[in-house]
């Protein structure tokens, strides 16, 4: 019988049942390595826990993972050269619950079972060294070709799952991602890089790093990447002689300019970081002339200026101050109506400016020995927010027309104590209130009770809410025929239940089991308005979802790296009882590296597999049929030789080794339900450290 169940069902089974066995075995081996007797394993105990990473973003001062209010990954830089890693959306994806969708022009990020197509990944908050990067318009998390940063330059990223509005206000709804970049003690010199690859692919960067004896720290790295895509990509929605029977040639390039500098001194960091992306588009979204040229350009400046101080008295104080700068610009290729006397070839021009300036800064102390309490607050002034499109050399008021200029400010005032009890239990309550001009206030708590039978041992029940507001193109773009704005919006919220159980079964090897359940209310939904034919954003969307998490990670001294995740996730519109859309049931990843030879060469391996998702058909047909794509095995390997010769690195990578044939789901905007994903691909790279 079992042999007959659904396919998922064996798979579920069967990942439950290895887990089990990998955490039964772990037990084993725990048991066998730590003495037995009281004094022995309280030194052992001692010994394990030094061994146990730190993490900074869960509660915005370090605290070792097992005392943080949430479900953590962190991710090195070793882990990216050795895995091959070439963009953050591939970091990202490898790592437990989360899921990336890409429409070959941008890349949007799920976790837990939501990734709602044309979502802009605005429920996930991405930081950079602390520092907000979401923009001031549409609040997106840029995870593709238009991150702000160069992997290269990366440090670790710690991610952050669960409600954290308690802590960094909107969109840290799902997760909060901080990326964290490397200081000029990381170089200590000259590093030069360079790539090949697949589509006739490259990529040169140059960075220096320096710690001086004057305690001036120094970081300075600039890259350039470009590709000229797949010159042939065939889209069967398009088969028809007037549509170059559905091959869009020369459409998929893209380039990257990437530039970073940090300088430290003292308690302060000044840090800079600029990036320019440009991508050809081959799908022709929203009806715009298939194969016609199509881009988008996203250009993003980011200065922060950190203040990080402990007084004698034991206060810490964090002050920050950002200033956030987002650009974009598409063209977009549309059919004349020529008995109109217009002309044959009419191009949209869109285009969107948002600035902001965020003051943070927070105080920490230890009181009478068992509150760890954190006070503090934000403003920000998100002082240009302006979206303009226009159809060229055509009647604005029959084609539309936008021109909008907005302006808005937040502040924010937060509470958090970390509450020992005992040395067994912790009790960290946190509270924000945030204040928008836009639609009122929002309050946002976060309970997290943690047990610790043992230092390396932790249960943690946590609960939470969390909140995204409505972004200035939720509320603003009119542009008087296609789509209206709404000035009624109210925030998207979640109420999240969360169980936990960590667990370090030696220090080289680490296991967690995490339940969770997610409602979703408000849910901002671009919709139809029949009276007047035009769309519109509403509140109109409830969700909820639950789901489990069982992860192994494992680290040795000889070099063998290894990590098993399986994630269980179930989502439900619950007007409809749907599933969500793009929102995969099953996600299982293996991460391995071996160590081929010395400390010189190592072999990485990852194995990806994601369950069939539902696509958008019914709501573009408006017909009561689902259609979903496959499920899909992802295998990329990669080779990694370190300071081969004299100081030289040499990397060798195949993505898709298999030539894996898989789709992501379409947006509302293309006309296709299903978007084909690249096959085979491979990269070469050198890296000389001077």
């Amino acid at each position: 019988m079992f042999f007959k169940c659904n396919r998922n069902v064996r798979l579920t089974f069967f990942m439950l049942l290895l887990t089990a066995l990998v955490f039964s075995t772990s037990s084993i081996v725990l048991a066998e390595t730590a003495p037995a007797e009281d004094p022995d394993m309280t030194l052992y105990e001692s010994l394990l826990f030094d061994e146990i990473p730190s993490v900074f973003s869960a509660s915005k001062y370090e605290q070792k993972v097992t005392q943080a209010p949430s479900s953590i990954s962190i991710i090195t830089a070793e882990e990216i050269r050795k895995f091959g890693w070439r963009t953050l959306n591939e970091i990202l994806q490898s790592i437990r619950g989360f899921h990336v969708t890409y429409d070959r022009n941008y890349h949007y990020l799920g976790v837990r079972g939501f990734g709602l197509p044309s979502d802009y990944s605005n429920r996930i908050l991405i930081l950079l060294d602390g520092l907000r990067t979401n923009d001031s318009v549409y609040d997106a998390s840029a995870v593709g070709w238009d991150a702000g940063v160069d992997v290269d330059i990366i440090d670790r990223i710690e991610v952050i799952r669960g409600p954290s509005s308690s802590l960094y206000g909107s969109n840290a709804f799902f997760a909060v991602i901080n990326i964290i970049t490397k200081r000029g003690r990381n170089y200590d010199g000259l590093e030069v890089s360079g790539d090949v690859g697949s589509f006739n692919t490259y990529k040169g960067r140059i960075s220096y790093g320096k710690k001086l004896a004057n305690n001036l720290e120094m970081m300075l790295s600039g890259s350039y990447m470009q590709s000229d895509g797949n010159d042939s990509l065939y889209y069967p929605e398009f088969d028809d002689p007037e549509t170059n029977n559905g091959i869009a040639v020369d459409r998929d390039s893209v380039d990257i300019r990437h530039l970073a500098a940090k300088f430290g001194y003292g308690d302060f960091t000044l840090q800079a970081n600029y990036h320019k992306s440009n991508k050809d588009v081959p799908t022709a979204p929203w009806e715009t002339i298939f194969n016609g040229n199509l881009f988008t350009e996203d250009e993003t400046f980011l200065l922060g200026l950190t203040y990080d101080h402990t007084y004698e008295k034991g206060v810490n104080l964090l002050a920050k101050l950002t200033y956030n700068h987002y650009e974009y610009y598409g063209e977009y290729p549309y059919e004349g109506y020529i008995e109109w006397d217009e002309p044959p070839l009419v191009v949209n021009q869109d285009e969107a400016d948002g600035r902001f300036i965020l003051a943070d800064i927070q105080g920490t102390k230890l009181l009478a020995e068992k509150h760890k309490v954190t006070l503090g607050g934000s403003l920000q002034e998100n002082f240009k927010q302006a979206q303009r499109t226009e159809y060229v050399g055509v009647d604005p008021e029959e084609w539309g027309f936008l021109d909008s200029d907005e302006s808005s400010t937040v502040w924010a005032l937060f509470l958090q104590d970390e509450f020992t009890i005992t040395d067994k239990w912790i009790l960290n309550a946190g509270l924000r209130y945030d204040n928008y001009e836009t639609f009122g206030s929002s309050t946002n708590p976060r309970l997290a009770l943690i047990h610790s039978p043992k230092e390396s041992m932790s249960f943690k029940l946590i609960y939470g809410t969390a909140f995204r507001a409505p972004s200035a193109y939720e509320l603003y773009f009119d542009d008087g025929v296609y789509q209206k704005g709404n000035l009624d919006l109210e925030p998207e919220t979640i109420e999240t239940f969360e169980l936990i159980y960590e667990q370090f079964f030696t220090r080289n090897l680490r296991g967690t089991a995490v339940g969770f359940f997610n409602n979703v209310e408000d849910l901002i939904v671009n919709s139809w308005d029949p009276d007047d034919e035009m769309s519109v954003f509403l509140n109109i969307g409830e969700a909820e979802a639950y789901g489990l998490g069982l992860e192994v990670d494992g680290s040795w001294d000889n070099g063998w790296k290894a990590k098993f995740s399986y994630t269980y996730q179930h989502t439900e519109d619950k007007d409809t009882g749907l599933e969500l859309p793009n929102s995969p049931e099953h996600l299982v990843k293996l991460n391995v590296v071996a160590p081929l030879w010395r400390d010189k060469i190592f072999f990485g391996f990852e194995q990806l597999y994601t369950s069939e998702r539902r696509t958008l058909f019914r709501e573009k047909s408006e017909e009561e049929f689902d259609n979903y794509t496959d499920s899909y095995f992802l295998t990329n390997i990669a080779l990694y030789g370190e300071k081969l010769w004299k100081n030289l690195d040499v990397s060798a990578s195949v993505y898709n080794l298999f030539d894996e044939d898989y789709s992501d789901p379409g947006s509302y905007e293309h006309y296709q339900d299903e978007i084909a994903q690249a096959g085979r691909t491979y990269r070469l790279k050198f890296t000389y450290i001077f």
